[in-house]
């Protein structure tokens, strides 16, 4: 039996989220365009017979700015201290200077796999060239090309893991895919929506609480409330007379119900926090 944690490492927008997500077959971690997506780090478990992998995607690695920035750099900081195997994930398309810096900072003591995402955007003498130039990294034990997106390359992947992973008992028992309770996907799964309907400013601004989760009879009914910074922000997000929020509740109530499995009645709330990324009470409250 092989048993460990095998934590995902990259510049934001590399296709750590995605990676993770089809890794696990299911949708762990929220995903955009937008860099700083992910602010949390997200376990996922994958068992099987002889083996268990958890998996855990990490925030983007940014200089930080706020209080919530330095909340997510400690979240990678502690990936780093239980890691197993390191996963380095970089756009092939990039250019590599940038994530052979983050990479060599890291100081990994696991061994590193470093993968090239979108190996399908590039011809075969650009994906060679990069390939070349990372496994000659002393923090690179081998590379592997492949697109987390269109789900080519991750069986490679997988086998390549088991290598380095070290044996074990399982650290979880059951079927649980991750240690994180359901409120906190349900609260991402919102975020998420507000990262896809919203301008630039807005999603960087806002943060998601779930005040309420209650499983009744026929269905799951869930309340949040929708931070923001400023009363301005809190007019955006609730658009005219209402046609945002209402959109951004259908979109979210979609998602969680397939989450579910079951009908959902979700009420949305819009509360103004004036700086709370740099309010350590609020960061807590937050979950952050």
């Amino acid at each position: 039996m092989k048993s460990g944690f095998v934590n995902i490492f990259g510049k934001p927008n590399a296709g750590k989220s995605t990676l993770l997500n089809t890794l696990m077959g299911e949708k762990m971690a929220i995903v955009s365009h937008k860099v700083q997506t992910t602010r949390h780090r997200i376990k996922a478990i994958l068992t099987e017979k002889d083996y268990q992998i958890i998996f855990s995607d990490t925030p983007g690695i940014i200089e930080p700015k706020y209080k919530l920035h330095e909340k997510m750099m400690q979240a990678v900081k502690g990936s780093l201290e239980d890691a197993d195997v390191a996963l380095l994930i970089t756009d092939v398309r990039e250019n590599t200077d940038e994530s052979h810096a983050i990479f060599s900072a890291l100081h990994l003591k696991a061994p590193a796999i470093v993968i090239l995402n979108k190996a399908d955007t590039v011809n075969d003498e650009q994906l060679k060239t990069t390939a070349k130039f990372f496994t000659g990294q002393p923090y690179c034990k081998e590379v592997v090309a492949l697109s987390a997106l269109k789900k080519t390359g991750i069986g490679e992947l997988l086998k390549r893991i088991l290598v380095y992973l070290p044996e074990g008992q399982p650290f979880y028992e059951g079927d649980d895919l991750s240690d994180m309770p359901t409120k906190f996907f349900v609260g991402e799964m919102i975020r998420e929506k507000i990262f896809l309907l919203y301008g630039e400013e807005i999603p960087y601004h806002a943060t998601v609480l779930v005040q309420e989760f209650k499983e009744k009879t026929t269905l799951t009914k869930i309340a949040a409330e929708i931070i923001v910074q400023r009363e301005t922000q809190k007019g955006i997000i609730l658009g005219e007379g209402g046609s945002m929020i209402k959109k951004l509740g259908t979109q979210a109530r979609k998602d969680i119900e397939a989450f579910l499995g079951r009908k959902v009645f979700l009420e949305l709330f819009v509360k103004v926090r004036p700086k709370w990324r740099d309010n350590e009470v609020q960061l807590k409250e937050y979950g952050y």
